[in-house]
């Protein structure tokens, strides 16, 4: 006499998961609150895992979705449960969102696009736990040409020289550039040396005819544009 197998049972967060899903389908991602959009990214991972708890230790350990996806790699694999796996995850949603968010100010007048330019920017360098200095290069319309990392640096500090930020500009042609850089602290003011170090690009530019547009520091929960405080 054959016996019966045992019939498994579906977990329960698999119910649970696919109302997530058709949820998200129906009325997109701003429906889903942060613990719930971090649960379906988790499940692409973990499709065997009750993911809730691990999404809820994350949001608590780091504060928000947009923390989470932008913390280092070596802090993601520190939560017990996140391995190398799970973390490229939880990366790779972070690069999607820069590369749109860079998408929308292509081929389109950055001073016309400033609020997504902020948001590319902060995206990009906000969570950074080392200064970076980024520079957008412009063609005479003000249309994005190159969009380049040029130094990484300390927690408090990133080495800028003018002569080679105006060399590359030359190198590829472009008309003016926006400079952008990011304080860790969280703390957007400028410093004397970010104040000293924009007046000698500026000049330096303008023996070649090339407008430095704007300085902006950016932090993850807010910016300073060098212009609008009068400093340009």
């Amino acid at each position: 006499m054959n016996e019966k197998k045992p019939i498994k049972e579906t977990p329960h967060y698999h119910g649970h998961r696919k109302r997530l899903r058709e949820k998200l389908l129906a009325y997109g991602g701003e429906k889903l609150p942060d613990y719930e959009l971090l649960e379906l990214v988790l499940s692409i991972a973990l499709p065997r895992r009750d993911v809730k708890p691990l999404a809820k230790v994350l949001l608590e350990r780091f504060g928000s979705f947009a923390k989470v996806i932008s913390a280092e790699p070596i802090e993601l694999t520190a939560v017990d449960g996140i391995k190398e796996t799970t973390a490229s995850v939880l990366k790779i949603i972070q690069a999607s969102v820069i590369r749109l968010l860079r998408d929308e100010i292509s081929n389109k007048p950055i001073l016309n696009s400033w609020d997504r330019m902020v948001d590319y920017c902060t995206a990009s360098m906000g969570y950074n736990k080392s200064e970076r200095f980024r520079i957008l290069f412009l063609d005479v319309k003000n249309r994005l040409i190159a969009d380049e990392l040029q130094q990484k640096g300390t927690v408090n500090h990133t080495p800028v020289y003018p002569r080679e930020v105006i060399k590359r500009a030359l190198e590829l042609g472009a008309s003016s550039i926006i400079m952008v850089h990011n304080h860790p602290s969280g703390d957007p003011k400028p410093s004397k040396a970010d104040i000293e170090m924009t007046r000698l690009v500026k000049d330096a530019g303008r023996v070649f005819n090339i407008t430095l547009h704007d300085h902006v520091i950016v932090t993850k929960n807010n910016f300073v544009s060098f212009k609008s405080i009068g400093l340009l």
